[in-house]
């Protein structure tokens, strides 16, 4: 039984089936590879008159994992019980994660769409070949052989333990240059609310400046640490980078680009800022950029998948959300108009309490807290027709809420089931 073109009989429950044995090869480790093993008669159910194996099995079933050995394609029947499928599949020693997509949706009764199913290869692969696709190079120049190495650890941050020191080197100077962001902004506002008065800038010594100074000097030092700490990780992924296009195409590389101006424009104007204070304000609401770079974290951290799943889900149903937010919109100008005519209208002449509903932009506030099933309770009727509304409003807000929230958990569990069989089908291939 060495030979690629022998063959091999299959007693399956009395259906009888003839493979080669190069075909039961396909798959090691598996039983069926095993019977293409020269000690396999004396293990298995052999009968030498038939020179066949029997197995006490489903024939049925059967078919289709025999037909998984000649294809690569694990379909089943479409009637099949799970539970039965399970059981035959783990005695002929096959994960059930090969089961193909179209079977897998069917078998689980998934009202899928084929194109969501691929959603998440299409979307796991974005990354890699967005930017880590590596142009066909005939040299052999050192560049060629480190880019591969040091793009991955700039810009994946698990990929080995040097990219994963590097995270977190790089989330420490994040977070720090947002707190120094931060107290410069307070440091500003103090000095320009001690110095400015109502007709202008007063007129104070550098000496009563001078802790100002100190503190400022401080902390734009401290500022400067981190920005040359930016520069030369910008410049490495810049450098190693396989596409420039792409790079600059990622919106967390711009940030990047764009925070490294600031501290060194206020150096380059260092003196006209002190003739000039209000230079530097200016240049502290530039810094705002600082904040953006705290999106890189999402970066840094590797995202859970039920937050993944989540994200796919809202982005499969954004049209029925826009839908739920015009709807939303319409009732909040509608129940606003109304609560405001009632209670100006129906309000009585005599009544000498104070009206919180005298301007329309407060009643549309009420009206969309109370749609939201929020209800503040800042703003209350005290006339029939505006308890009227409120009521109608308040019923209307929990229709509007509650009637969608089914389709999103219907859809939610739909793409969460997809995501646990691709990774089970992604770890099965792995090992």
């Amino acid at each position: 039984m060495e030979g690629s073109k022998e063959k091999i009989v299959l007693n399956i429950g009395g259906v009888r089936y003839e493979t080669y044995s190069s075909t039961l090869r396909t798959f090691p480790g598996t039983k069926l590879c095993s019977l293409t093993e020269p000690h396999a008669p004396s293990i298995y159910d052999y009968d030498p008159t038939t020179k066949e194996f029997f197995f006490d099995r489903s024939a049925e079933i059967f078919s289709y994992v025999l037909n998984y050995y000649r294809t690569k394609h694990f379909h089943c029947p479409i009637d099949t019980c799970r539970s039965v499928l399970e059981e035959e599949l783990a005695f002929w020693e096959i994960n059930e994660a090969q089961l193909a997509s179209c079977c897998w949706l069917k078998l689980n009764n998934k009202e899928v769409q084929p194109e969501e199913f691929n959603i998440w290869d299409d979307n796991e692969q974005t990354d890699d070949q967005c930017l880590i696709v590596q142009t066909e190079r005939r040299d052999f120049s050192w560049r060629t052989r480190w880019q591969p190495k040091i793009w991955s650890i700039f810009e994946k941050p698990f990929s080995s333990f040097s990219a994963k020191c590097l995270a977190f080197v790089s989330l420490l100077f994040i977070v720090g240059i947002v707190i120094i962001f931060c107290e410069e902004t307070k440091a500003q506002f103090e000095f320009f609310t001690a110095n400015f008065t109502s007709v202008g800038y007063s007129e104070v010594s550098h000496d009563d400046h001078e802790p100002y100074y100190h503190q400022a000097a401080y902390l734009l030092h401290l500022e400067l640490f981190c920005v040359l700490w930016f520069t030369f990780e910008f410049s490495v992924r810049f450098c190693f980078c396989p596409d420039k296009r792409l790079f600059f195409q990622n919106p967390l590389n711009v940030v990047d680009f764009l925070s490294l101006f600031p501290v060194y424009i206020e150096l380059f104007v260092a003196g006209q800022i002190q003739r000039r204070p209000s230079l530097g304000l200016w240049l502290g609401f530039v810094r705002i950029v600082y904040l953006l770079k705290l999106l890189k974290i999402s970066k840094l951290i590797e995202t859970p998948l039920i937050l993944r799943v989540l994200c796919y889900t809202l982005k499969s149903i954004l049209r029925e959300i826009c839908i739920l937010l015009m709807i939303l919109a319409f009732e909040t100008l509608f129940f606003g108009s109304l609560f405001f005519y009632g209670e100006l209208l129906g309000s009585h002449p005599s009544y000498t309490g104070e009206l919180h509903f005298t301007d329309i932009l407060v009643c549309f506030w009420w009206a969309l807290i109370t749609l939201t099933t929020v209800g503040y309770g800042d703003i209350i009727p005290f006339t029939t027709a505006g308890q009227v509304t409120a009521a109608l409003a308040a019923v209307c807000g929990m229709l509007t809420i509650i009637i969608p929230i089914p389709i999103f958990l219907v859809k939610f569990k739909s793409y969460y089931d997809i995501a646990i069989f691709k990774q089970k089908l992604k770890r099965s291939k792995k090992h």
